[in-house]
């Protein structure tokens, strides 16, 4: 006889697993038919059946459904191309996401890795990932691969600690990068290479110790970043003199407040600009700009405060520019907008216009004025106009009244003037102290000393003549050419009394001696009134001749 079969006739439906669900439903009907005690279900008995169903109990909903394509109106919510699975307790990412997805938002789980095969399809489409409240710490090197176009990535409020070289290098197109409210305290130089449309980096309320002056210098900084948030962090040098000469564009959106920076006159002088040009990143953070005293107790202190109580700095006045004649000036319309279109108007309310000669609007908007002169002095009005605000800047421009190497030029001209003065004095010196000697060596012949002292001193300071020719009788015996000299001069010298002559001149002690004598008693008068005209031709313009 052979043994009856023992038939098991059971119906369990698929179980519905709802995220937020917490128990599974037993199965709703279970109908069997069992006869002997050799009953078999295919070798699988009817307890782990039910220890089988338990065990998918007890699984967490995140695990199945993130092994799982993404089900709409069950896993998360979906409205056209935007997928929120916010707040489902999900330590996984949802695998098989729609490739139309424009939106992600993934905040506020328990996702801690970011790894390279979150996504295993290029999500072309995708331009906006939320990852914050998500406790992440781990970001793979790869994790962007397969969404380089995307636009908008918030990874706020997490447990990042690092962010390594060129790890958001693939992505070229972003515009926005929330990194506030971690834990970064190292910061690789070039993490953020490759982010050319990056506008807006949030990095503020991490643990960050050096400024990222890479992101806003010139020739290294990021084109189009109009924003830098680093407040509230670990900051305590900033480089005031590189960012005093940034334009107006990028330090209207520089943050840097709530940092343990040290009270000096430079960065008060900096933040006080700032706050005169009514630049955002100064005047809607005032109270919160404060930077630690000298001394043990590190006392914070309002920055802008500094000229009055604390470290008496001195205001900070925001002048015109001031020009020279003939000098070529450009004047800059830092705005804190960029690409804003710009206009300029002269003064006494005059626009610039092509046909105008001396001054011109160039391509970055500055206005290129001169050669200048004295009539353009006065008060030059920028105008530019931007898609969100518009703004209005003056600038004064005055002339003064000498070319720019003036100065120079005035030194030389008293340089020349010392030089003549001198020159002049040491003539003089020559004058008085180095003429010839007006000793008598014909004083044994019986000459008038006072008479011949007036001759001589006559002839050695005259350029004019004063003698008048001897005629035939005073050639005597030198005869020939010496009848008649050239030059009425006569120089004494202490040279003996035989020598007949002396220099080119005939000796007055020779043979001529008696009428030399005699002509020289005769016109005495005459001989000093030519003195006088002698000494006052000498201080006369009248070049001498000799």
């Amino acid at each position: 006889m052979q043994p009856k079969c023992c038939i098991l006739k059971t119906k369990i439906p698929y179980q519905k697993i709802h995220p937020t669900s917490s128990t599974m439903l037993a199965p709703d009907m279970v109908d069997g038919l069992l006869s002997g005690s050799h009953c078999a279900i295919a070798g699988v008995s009817i307890k782990g059946l039910f220890a089988l169903l338990v065990l998918t109990l007890l699984l967490p909903p995140g695990a199945m459904t993130s092994s799982k394509p993404i089900t709409c109106h069950k896993t998360c919510l979906c409205a056209s191309n935007i997928v929120s699975c916010s707040k489902m307790n999900l330590t996984g990412i949802p695998m098989a996401l729609p490739r139309y997805t424009a939106v992600l938002d993934l905040s506020f789980n328990q996702i801690s890795k970011l790894k390279a095969e979150w996504t295993p399809v290029k999500l072309s489409k995708l331009h906006s990932l939320l990852l914050s409240h998500n406790g992440l710490t781990f970001l793979s090197s790869e994790a962007f691969l397969y969404v380089t176009w995307l636009r908008y990535l918030d990874l706020s409020s997490n447990g990042l600690k690092i962010l390594e070289e060129f790890i958001f290098e693939p992505l070229e197109h972003l515009e926005v990068l929330l990194l506030y409210n971690n834990h970064i305290s190292q910061i690789d130089r070039t993490a953020f290479s490759g982010l050319n449309s990056l506008q807006k980096l949030y990095l503020s309320q991490n643990q960050v110790k050096r400024f990222p002056l890479e992101l806003v210098k010139e020739r290294n900084r990021l084109e189009k970043l109009t924003l830098l948030d680093v407040s509230t962090n670990r900051i305590k040098l900033l480089p005031i003199q590189e960012l005093q000469v940034l334009p107006a564009w990028i330090k209207n959106g520089l943050y840097f407040h709530n940092n343990p920076l040290p009270c000096s006159c430079e960065l008060y002088s900096m933040l006080a600009r700032w706050h005169l040009q009514e630049l955002s990143s100064a005047t809607d953070f005032r109270d919160d700009h404060t930077c630690l005293l000298p001394g043990t107790q590190k006392e914070k202190v309002l920055t802008l405060e500094l000229n009055k109580v604390h470290l008496n700095c001195s205001a900070v006045t925001i002048i015109g520019e001031e020009a020279y004649l003939e000098q070529v000036l450009n004047l800059g319309c830092d705005t804190r907008q960029r690409d804003v279109l710009k206009s300029w108007v002269l003064p006494g309310n005059v626009q610039v216009s092509s046909g105008n000669q001396s001054a011109r609007v160039l391509s970055d908007g500055s206005l290129q004025i001169g050669p200048l002169t004295l009539e353009d002095s006065g008060v030059y009005t920028c105008y530019a106009v931007g898609d969100s605000l518009n703004e209005t800047l003056y600038v004064t421009v005055e002339v003064h009244n000498t070319t720019q190497a003036g100065g120079h030029e005035g030194m030389k001209t008293a340089y020349t003037t010392l030089v003549g003065c001198l020159a002049s004095a040491v003539m003089v010196l020559i004058y008085l102290y180095l003429t010839p000697c007006r000793c008598f060596c014909c004083s044994s012949q019986g000459l008038d000393k006072r008479a011949l002292g007036d001759s001589l001193h006559s002839s050695t300071v005259s350029v004019s003549p004063t003698h008048e020719d001897t005629g035939p009788e005073g050639g005597g015996g030198g005869g020939g050419a010496f009848d008649k000299p050239p030059f009425n001069r006569h120089v004494a010298f202490p040279d003996p009394k035989g020598l007949i002559e002396q220099n080119g001149r005939l000796s007055p002690c020779g043979e001529e001696e008696e009428e030399w004598q005699e002509e020289d008693r005769g016109k005495q008068g005459q001989r000093r009134k030519s003195d006088v005209e002698s000494l006052s031709s000498v201080c006369s313009d009248t070049p001498i001749v000799v």
